[in-house]
């Protein structure tokens, strides 16, 4: 008799944790978008934070004709787009980045290099791009995963 009731007791207590957990990982989206920027700036899922790309552009939406001031500002941007997720550059381990020009690899490797600690450098992806948002020179989008939630 005490069988039936203990496996009926453990179904619900497992449906109950798995409801809790399931709770607690609800996307939660940042930096609203808008008809002219239709995403999310971050997104983050329990302990997983997901950023969208950034460009380079500073404080006036404009782009500098200098590659590495793009770079700079995109990751600035990559930075305070983690920070709305409550996340830092210190939780990143993996990026993209996209290079209108892969001559440009090296300058954005000097730069990339400041944002991270040399004994915690994310995984990385670089490419490519016959064409980027308001014609960048480069683009950043990373993931992170925090000890928090």
């Amino acid at each position: 008799m005490f069988k039936p009731v203990f496996a009926v007791l453990s179904l619900l207590l497992g449906a109950v944790a798995m409801s809790a957990q399931a709770a607690a990982a609800t996307p939660q989206f940042y930096g609203n978008g808008s008809a002219a920027r239709p995403f999310s700036a971050a997104v983050r899922i329990g302990h997983m934070v997901y950023t969208s790309g950034v460009i380079g552009v500073d404080k006036d939406g404009k782009l500098p004709s200098d590659f590495t001031q793009q770079a700079t500002n995109a990751m600035d941007a990559l930075a305070a787009e983690l920070k709305l997720a409550d996340a830092s550059m210190d939780d990143v381990y993996k990026c993209h980045v996209a290079l209108a020009d892969m001559k440009d690899w090296p300058a954005f490797n000097k730069v990339y290099v400041k944002y991270f600690k040399l004994d915690h450098l994310p995984v990385r992806m670089a490419a490519g791009a016959n064409g980027l948002a308001l014609g960048a020179a480069v683009e950043v989008q990373c993931e992170a995963y925090t000890h928090h939630k």
